[in-house]
């Protein structure tokens, strides 16, 4: 899902750029009123195993790889998708200008995509499905949705720069990340939401009900 710069026009680059950056700021605002000193460390922790799970890149075709993002995951933990926001920002920096992962023009499409439509989508997801479902499967349902827009969206941009038709790279990226999102972001995402509350449901954001979260991971032990 890492979008090369040789994927991509400048042209159409900078207009990523320019929509993504405004949402980097508001998660760095966010990072400024939200952050102390206990969540500090759980952000640092989330964002080395973000790091460390996004190396496990699945080649599916098409110039194109598929892997999890965490987007969700740290949206869910924090209560806000600026968190997410900002995690990918920190990782797909660290990739691209140190290990050459992803692209540096291509880098705001790759924030927008990783950070922004994974991270909102999931969120909000978890939030409406947590109305009437357990957390830990809102958390599976909008975890498993984020991943399946963000490569959607990366399939259109694709498209629109040229690289493959637009139906086959929707059924190529939609496919395998369906699947990604079911064997993996979905139940990595569900099973720490569901540990986290079982052995440190002060760790959770006020936003998510921690006495119900625990309710649950009782049934599971």
């Amino acid at each position: 899902m890492h979008i090369p710069d040789s994927f991509m026009p400048l042209s159409q680059a900078i207009i990523y750029w320019a929509i993504a950056l405004p949402f980097v700021i508001m998660s760095m605002r966010w990072a400024k009123n939200e952050l102390d000193e206990m969540k500090v460390p759980i952000f640092a922790a989330l964002a080395a195993g973000i790091f460390a799970i996004q190396a496990m890149n699945i080649p599916i075709g098409l110039g194109t790889s598929g892997h999890m993002v965490g987007a969700a995951l740290v949206a869910i933990i924090f209560g806000s998708p600026w968190a997410g926001v900002l995690v990918l920002t920190l990782v797909l920096l660290v990739q691209g200008f140190v290990f050459g992962d992803g692209g540096i023009t291509t880098m705001g499409a790759n924030i927008l995509n990783m950070g922004v439509v994974s991270g909102f989508v999931g969120y909000y997801t978890y939030s409406a499905l947590r109305r009437s479902l357990s957390p830990s499967i809102a958390a599976f349902g909008g975890a498993w949705l984020g991943l399946f827009t963000s490569a959607i969206a990366c399939a259109v941009q694709m498209w629109l720069a040229g690289m493959f038709p637009l139906v086959p790279g929707l059924i190529t990226m939609g496919t395998y990340h369906l699947i990604i999102g079911f064997v993996g972001e979905g139940l990595i995402t569900s099973v720490a939401i569901t540990a986290i509350a079982k052995s440190r449901p002060d760790l959770l954001d006020d936003s998510l009900d921690a006495k119900n979260a625990r309710i649950e991971a009782e049934s599971f032990a």
